[in-house]
C-alpha cells in the first residue's frame, strides 16, 4: 500500500495527500455475568485532499486499488473546483515542514493481536463478577473491554511518506449499589497506546473493580458539600479534563480564529508561575498515554508542543493551513478519525507538567478544603467557562483527608483559575486514555497531569 500510494502522488498534479487507514475494533460488555455485546468492526479505505484554486477537497474510498483511488482524486479535484469561487479567503500555500519518512510500528501491535480474545473476554466476565461478589449492596456491576487496532499510510506530493501502526485498548467497570431505594453509581477505566501489560501497569484490575465497588456504596453514606468558592486539590484525572476541555480547545488554531478566549492572547499571562501545559504526540513522564502518535494525518511528525510555559501563553495548536496563516511552523495536530473523515486539528495528549511538592505536604497545607478524584463528565465552551462533576470528593480538615461527600460539581473559568495555582505535585499520571474528544468526530486522547491546588467554585447541596 505504501508503494501504491507513493507512485499515486508522484503522478498527480498539484498538492495531493493520501491517507490509507484500516480501523479494526474488537469489543466485548459483560453485566451481571452475561455476556451482553461482543463485535468485532473494520473500515478500511483511503481518504484524499487536494488543493487546487486556494480551496481543498476532499474525497474517500473504500476500494484500495489503483483506479479507485485515482477516481477518489478526481472527485477531490472538483469538489474543490466547485467550491472555490465561494471561498471568502483562499488557503495560503501550506507551512513548511520536514515531513516524516518511514515506518512507525509499536510492538505493542502485534502482542496484543497474539493475544487469545477468550482471554480477553474471560478478563471481562470475572471482573464483573469481582464487582457483585464485593459487596451485598452492589445491585449490578458492568465491565467492558475494547481495543483499537490502527494501521496507516500517509503520502502527499511534498514528501510525506509515513507507515504506522498502533493499537489502543481500554478497560472499564461500573458498580451500581443500593440501600433504602437510593442508587449510587461509580466507575474505574483505563486506557492506553500499548499491550496487555501496559493496560494494567498502573493499577490491576482487580484493584479497578474493588475500588469501584467501594466507591459506589461509600457513596450511599457521604453526605453534600457546602457549595461556594473553595480551595481544593485536583487529582491528575480533573487537571486533565481541565487541560483538555477548558484550555485546549481554546488554543486550537481553527477555534482561536473563530474567536475563542484564547485569541490575541499569546505571550500574556493566563497562569501561575507553576503552570506549564503542553500537548504531546509523545507519551511523557509516564508510558502509554492514549493519544500517542508519532505522525499526524498530514504526515507531519507529532512532537510536543508547550501551549502555557510558566504562566504565560505561548502556542496555538495547528495544522499546516493555520501554521501558514499565522506564520509559524505546524504542530502535529491534523487528525480524522476515520479514512472517510476529513483531518482537523485536534489535541493528542494533553497535560500540565508535575511540579516539586509532595501530594501529602499540599494536603498538610489546606485547613479547609476537598480533595477531588474522579471527574463525571462536564462541558466547557470557547471562553474558558467550565463546570465538571467529580465521582469522589472527600473533606480536607485541618491538613487531614475527613469524610466522603457527593453530589460535587467544580466550575469556574479556566485561566482565572490556573492564576491561583499555588502548588502543583511531582506525582504525575495519565488518566483520560479511555476517552475520546468529540470535536465534530472522535478522536482517541489522553489527559492528565499531577496534583494540582487551586480556588474554584464548588457546587453541592445541604445535605
Amino acid at each position: 500500500m505504501r508503494n501504491l500510494l507513493r507512485d499515486l502522488v508522484r503522478e498527480s498534479p498539484g498538492y495531493v495527500e493520501l491517507r490509507y487507514h484500516d480501523r479494526h475494533t474488537n469489543s466485548v460488555s459483560v453485566e451481571q455475568g452475561r455476556v451482553e455485546g461482543a463485535q468485532k468492526n473494520q473500515r478500511r479505505g483511503v481518504g484524499v485532499r487536494v488543493l487546487e484554486r486556494g480551496t481543498f477537497g476532499f474525497g474517500s474510498t473504500s476500494r484500495v486499488d489503483a483506479g479507485s483511488i485515482r477516481a477518489a482524486i478526481e472527485r477531490a479535484r472538483a469538489a474543490a473546483r466547485g467550491a472555490s469561487a465561494y471561498r471568502r479567503e483562499a488557503v495560503p500555500e501550506l507551512a513548511p515542514v520536514e515531513l516524516a519518512r518511514g515506518s512507525f510500528t509499536d510492538p505493542a501491535f502485534e502482542a496484543l493481536a497474539e493475544k487469545p480474545l477468550e482471554e480477553k473476554v474471560g478478563l471481562a466476565l470475572e471482573m464483573e463478577q469481582v464487582v457483585r461478589a464485593s459487596s451485598a449492596s452492589v445491585q449490578s456491576g458492568q465491565c467492558r473491554y475494547t481495543e483499537i487496532f490502527e494501521e496507516k499510510v500517509i503520502a502527499t506530493s511534498d514528501g510525506a511518506d509515513a507507515e504506522i501502526r498502533l493499537v489502543r485498548p481500554e478497560f472499564r467497570v461500573g458498580a451500581v449499589a443500593e440501600r433504602d431505594g437510593e442508587l449510587q453509581r461509580a466507575s474505574e477505566s483505563i486506557g492506553v497506546t500499548g499491550d496487555w501489560e501496559c493496560l494494567f501497569e498502573r493499577a490491576k484490575p482487580e484493584q479497578l473493580a474493588e475500588r469501584a465497588s467501594r466507591t459506589a456504596v461509600d457513596l450511599l453514606g457521604a453526605g453534600y458539600p457546602e457549595g461556594g468558592r473553595a480551595t481544593v486539590i485536583l487529582a491528575p484525572a480533573l487537571v486533565g479534563l481541565l487541560a483538555h476541555e477548558a484550555i485546549g480547545h481554546t488554543v486550537e488554531a481553527d477555534f482561536v480564529r473563530s474567536g475563542s478566549v484564547a485569541q490575541g492572547k499569546l505571550g500574556d499571562r493566563v497562569a501561575s508561575d507553576l503552570v506549564t501545559l503542553v500537548d504531546s504526540g509523545v507519551s511523557e513522564f509516564a508510558d502509554g498515554a492514549g493519544g500517542t502518535l508519532p505522525v499526524d494525518d498530514e504526515g507531519v511528525p507529532a512532537g510536543r508542543t508547550t501551549i502555557i510555559r510558566n504562566g504565560f501563553l505561548r502556542s496555538y495548536l495547528h495544522n499546516r493551513e493555520s501554521a501558514a496563516r499565522f506564520g509559524v511552523a505546524p504542530t502535529g495536530n491534523a487528525r480524522a478519525w476515520e479514512f472517510s473523515d476529513q483531518p482537523l486539528i485536534r489535541m493528542r495528549n494533553t497535560y500540565i507538567e508535575p511540579g516539586e511538592a509532595t501530594l501529602e505536604e499540599m494536603i498538610a497545607g489546606v485547613s479547609d478544603g476537598y480533595l477531588l478524584e474522579g471527574p463525571q463528565g462536564g462541558q466547557a465552551d470557547a471562553t474558558g467557562e467550565f463546570m465538571f462533576g467529580v465521582q469522589e470528593a472527600r473533606r480536607i480538615r485541618n491538613g487531614r483527608v475527613a469524610e466522603l461527600v457527593r453530589g460535587v460539581t467544580i466550575s469556574g473559568i479556566a485561566f482565572d483559575v490556573l492564576q491561583t495555582v499555588d502548588a502543583v505535585s511531582r506525582e504525575f499520571r495519565w488518566d483520560l486514555g479511555s476517552g475520546y474528544c468529540g470535536k465534530f468526530q472522535p478522536a482517541k486522547v489522553d489527559a492528565g497531569g499531577p496534583y494540582l491546588r487551586c480556588r474554584a467554585v464548588l457546587g453541592g447541596r445541604q445535605s
